[in-house]
């Protein structure tokens, strides 16, 4: 069969889909053709899509969904009705079945797949599962007991429980079917995976609910060998897509050694979403002989109060180890924070900022607002108890029960001042990004960003608070 696989994410800076790049590989290992439509980079989309659905006549049709919305408060955009746009074209012209997958879908795959109207979807790991989609329906098999697998029936959408699969036994990853080196051109930066799943107990992140809780890894000598992929396509600067890369420790340290046997310490810069907990000396100074650039810890706030709220497995003192740890070793890091949780107050702020302050991390990322998904636990205790009443929740909640298009919780203590007290607690202090609405610096979403476009443009490249972080220091890249 011949399958087409299309990317409808239009941000920019453009963010390669690897989760494409993986299920093309997938698809050729199982005797079938995959053809793409990237409309990254289309300036007219119609035409786009008439033109490939002419040239290649596909048998299926496959988009990834990477991210439901922009994840940010202050613009809360909606990516699901382009997606829906994108199908509705697609059913005018061709009669081949559409199926939704990536980590954006299998947050809530049945409601996407219902307001989206695609034929099936895919939840969870994509590689088996679809293939095995693409199999059934080139035998005209019944698909419907494949794992993962969303469909239609009796007017009813179901969902199929996903399977979590061993990574170490998929094809090799070629990284060929998207165009690597124009990501890396115009997004500054290339992305790898060296493990699914998170098993922490955030009450608030999607990820156990889209990648599962079951960690499975790549094996070391498979990234380095995907790493060398890339880098034989002038991609020498990559970010992490993991969870959260130095869990399991002894993971992402078995990765940083495969990776300085075969010297790619020195010829690649590589930066990492990280736990501050576990992150010793010496796992320090293993990321740094790999080629580790940077870090972005994921701490979300400096209160004790707070960090058990929101279900985190670290306390303020940690991050304090930490900092000391990436000081010492000259890592460039950031904390990024999450204000607004449940129980937030402008006390648990000011602690947060005047810890961050005395920390002195290279940069601090403050997304104000927490966005809730459905079967995460805020998202549960929220709707049950009285967040509906008492104005802490934001964005539409009638009418969409699954919160496909995006609601947030901000704590009701922080009332309608939250962005002038954040603004009056960091002051003019270049290390903080804050939310776009406070402020007189671009803020904190990297989405149509043009201060950052422009620095891609000019040759800057690695994680875009890296490039910001060197554009507020110097003014230069």
């Amino acid at each position: 069969m011949r399958v087409l696989l299309i990317n409808p994410n239009t941000i920019k800076p453009p963010i390669a889909p690897i989760g494409i790049d993986y299920i093309a590989d997938s698809v050729v290992a199982s005797g079938h053709e995959p053809v793409l439509l990237d409309l990254c980079f289309e300036p007219d989309i119609e035409s786009a899509i008439r033109r490939r659905l002419e040239a290649a006549s596909p048998d299926l049709i496959g988009i990834t969904i990477r991210n439901t919305d922009d994840c940010y408060f202050s613009s809360r955009r909606f990516f699901l009705p382009e997606v829906r746009r994108l199908v509705n074209s697609l059913r005018s012209l061709a009669a081949a079945p559409i199926v939704l997958g990536g980590v954006g879908y299998s947050v809530a795959p049945a409601a996407i797949l219902e307001f989206c109207g695609a034929d099936f979807g895919i939840a969870g790991d994509g590689e088996l599962a679809f293939v095995e989609l693409v199999n059934a329906l080139d035998r005209h098999d019944d698909p419907r007991g494949i794992p993962g697998l969303c469909y239609r029936m009796s007017e009813q959408v179901r969902l199929n429980p996903p399977l979590a699969i061993d990574l170490g036994l998929l094809p090799p990853r070629s990284r060929t079917f998207i165009d690597n080196a124009r990501y890396f051109r115009e997004g500054g930066q290339g992305g790898f995976e060296t493990k699914r799943g998170c098993p922490m107990e955030c009450c608030y992140c999607a990820d156990p609910i889209a990648k599962g809780r079951r960690v499975r890894t790549v094996p070391p000598a498979r990234v380095v060998k995907e790493l060398e992929t890339l880098l034989d396509q002038g991609v020498d600067h990559l970010h992490t897509c993991d969870s959260e890369f130095n869990l399991p420790p002894e993971h992402a340290v078995a990765v940083c050694e495969e990776m300085v046997r075969a010297g790619l310490g020195k010829r690649i810069r590589w930066y990492a979403y990280c736990s501050p907990v576990p992150f010793t000396a010496d796992m320090a100074d293993q990321f740094k002989r790999a080629g580790c650039a940077g870090i972005n810890f994921g701490v979300d706030s400096g209160s004790d109060e707070m960090l058990a709220r929101l279900g985190r497995h670290f306390r303020a003192d940690d991050l304090e180890r930490t900092a000391v740890v990436c000081h010492k070793h000259s890592i460039p890091f950031m904390f990024d924070l999450l204000i607004g949780g449940p129980g937030e107050t402008f006390h648990t702020v000011a602690q947060t900022i005047e810890l961050m302050r005395r920390l002195d991390p290279d940069c601090v990322g403050v997304s104000l607002g927490v966005r809730l998904y459905p079967g995460t636990r805020l998202a549960d205790q929220t709707v049950a108890a009285a967040a509906m009443r008492n104005g802490a929740l934001h964005g539409p909640t009638a009418g969409n029960p699954e919160m496909l298009e995006p609601v947030f919780y901000l704590s009701p203590e922080l009332g309608d001042d939250a962005r002038s007290v954040l603004s009056s607690l960091v002051q003019d202090d270049p290390r903080f990004f804050l939310p776009e609405s406070v402020g007189t610096t671009p803020g904190y979403n990297y989405n149509n960003n043009e201060p950052l476009i422009e620095a891609i443009r000019n040759g800057a490249r690695g994680a875009y608070w890296d490039i910001l972080r060197r554009l507020r220091k110097t003014s230069t890249i």
